[in-house]
């Protein structure tokens, strides 16, 4: 896809030129957003390897499932979720898990577990999980989007269709929902 009258192709009008099959608009969205991506997600895993086949991954699904973009919301958030929840599934697998705790114990230095494998032991485990599925949907998909996609307010509003302010009341509202729960 070259620029369309003096100007280079929104996010948007090369998601859906990949939709329809043109290789130009897709590897332009790929030198855009692949090394934002694999920052994004170096910050929550430390096992660049597994990061670089989730950013493969998720560059296959935008590929193959691209024409599912609505033309609503921001690009970049949609192929967050996208890879944010590649890594996730890389996450729950065995041998990820054991990968990741190794890389993390050596940048750490020490024996302790991340906050993160404490978060998902407490999820899968714990009364976390139990106290999750309790909250409504809309508080829910506001705390996935913030605490385990890692979006900001402003991110996760665009990604969800809502305003703002209803993502920081929803998000104050199940911390203390879960907070009476788990007290």
């Amino acid at each position: 896809m070259t620029e369309t009258n003096g100007r280079e192709p929104s996010d948007a009008e090369l998601l859906l030129a990949a939709a329809d099959g043109d290789r130009r608009a897709f590897e332009e969205f790929y030198r855009r957003y692949a090394p934002w991506l694999v920052l994004r997600l170096r910050a929550r895993c430390a096992d660049p390897a597994l990061v670089d086949d989730v950013v493969q991954e998720a560059f296959l699904d935008v590929w193959r499932g691209a024409a599912r973009y609505r033309r609503e919301g921001d690009p970049a958030g949609w192929l967050w979720r996208i890879g944010s929840r590649r890594l996730v599934d890389a996450l729950r697998g065995d041998g990820a898990r054991g990968r990741l705790r190794q890389s993390l114990a050596r940048l750490r230095h020490r024996d302790e577990p991340s906050a993160e494998e404490r978060v998902f032991t407490g999820v899968e485990h714990g009364d976390l999980g139990g106290s999750l599925a309790r909250l409504s949907p809309e508080l829910r998909a506001v705390l996935q989007a913030t605490v385990v996609d890692g979006l900001t307010t402003r991110e996760a509003a665009a990604l969800l269709g809502i305003p703002h302010g209803t993502v920081k009341t929803r998000a104050m509202r199940a911390r203390r929902q879960l907070r009476e729960e788990l007290a």
